[in-house]
């Protein structure tokens, strides 16, 4: 059974950086594109990142140069980092395995001063 579990969320301040993990179950990780999304209150949910099952990456436009995704494929686990926050970064983070389609249930960043 998939299930993909989302961490380290929190509170920080503009300019800041947070780390997030998402851990996953059963075998299908290392061979799913993976994407981390998210949602502000009032927005519909967006993509951040995504990056396929060799590596290969892509940004939106306002995280790029800022944020960067990874996988560990041995681990089961995606990465983002993210730097240089800023306060419309503010917004549940969501992990997303493609094949089969599953959401994790989604971490909170805040960005405020």
């Amino acid at each position: 059974q998939v299930q993909l579990v989302e961490s380290g969320g929190g509170l920080v301040q503009p300019g800041g950086s947070l780390r997030l993990s998402c851990v996953a179950s059963g075998s299908f990780f290392v061979i799913s594109d993976m994407h981390w999304y998210r949602q502000a209150p009032g927005k519909q949910r967006e993509l951040v990142a995504g990056i396929t099952r060799i590596g290969s990456t892509n940004y939106a436009d306002s995280v790029k140069g800022r944020f960067t995704i990874s996988r560990d494929n041995a681990k089961k686990t995606l990465y983002l980092q993210m730097d240089s926050l800023k306060s419309e970064d503010t917004a549940v983070y969501y992990c997303h395995q493609s094949h089969p389609s599953f959401w994790g249930q989604g971490t909170q960043v805040t960005v405020s001063s």
